[in-house]
């Protein structure tokens, strides 16, 4: 796992430094000066999530982005899961340095197949992204979206892999403390796929009515 973690460190580095310009910085001038239609839409929109207050926290910080976009929030919304799955690859790849790690078979394997599958899902909502910044980029909407809501979909069933392969080794610190942070991620990824799916459908409604 070193010598992928160092390759995938490097490569996340540059993620990182590439989702600064995705999510859009927001000051306290901002948030005091958001509009409440704004908002108002950014929490309706969350009522389509399984979690509506964590889905409203995490996004109404970027309601001067959003500006009633159902696009924009969904793109936002993908950006912050990979923000979050970034961060959890990172995590799992220190593991095995920490002074108190010990190296059970057990652990370790759930460990490499954790920041294999994150690392998955990271590349699956960086190609959701991608795909989403260039719509009607010469394919149909149809098409393209069919691709984001597999990618994401995708990317959820590798994070929920990482906690499943934990379900045989003894509970300890390092099986708690991951999985929590794992199940955390999963939020903001299931969050992400539902605003997906609602902006395809709003789009799909909207072509179809006449």
């Amino acid at each position: 796992m070193a010598v992928k973690a160092l390759k995938f460190r490097m490569r996340l580095s540059l993620l990182s430094t590439t989702l600064l310009f995705l999510l859009p910085s927001i000051s306290a001038v901002d948030l005091s000066n958001q509009n409440r239609n704004t908002t108002d839409f950014i929490r309706s929109s969350c009522g389509a999530t399984l979690y509506p207050e964590l889905c409203y926290t995490s996004l109404s910080r970027y309601a001067n982005a959003v500006q009633q976009s159902p696009a924009k929030l969904a793109r936002i919304a993908v950006a912050v899961s990979l923000s979050k799955a970034n961060g959890m690859v990172i995590y799992v790849s220190k593991l095995p340095r920490q002074p108190d790690y010990v190296a059970e078979p057990r652990v370790t394997a759930a460990l490499n197949d954790c920041f294999t599958t994150f690392g998955d899902a990271v590349d699956q909502m960086q190609h959701s992204l991608k795909q989403m910044r260039n719509l009607n980029g010469g394919e149909s909407f149809s098409f393209q979206m069919s691709n984001v809501q597999t990618w994401m979909s995708a990317a959820l069933t590798n994070e929920e892999t990482c906690t499943d392969g934990f379900d045989d080794v003894p509970d300890g610190p390092i099986k708690s403390d991951v999985c929590d942070r794992a199940g955390n991620v999963k939020k903001f990824t299931s969050i992400a796929l539902a605003l997906v799916n609602s902006f395809v459908a709003k789009e799909t409604n909207d072509k179809g009515s006449p």
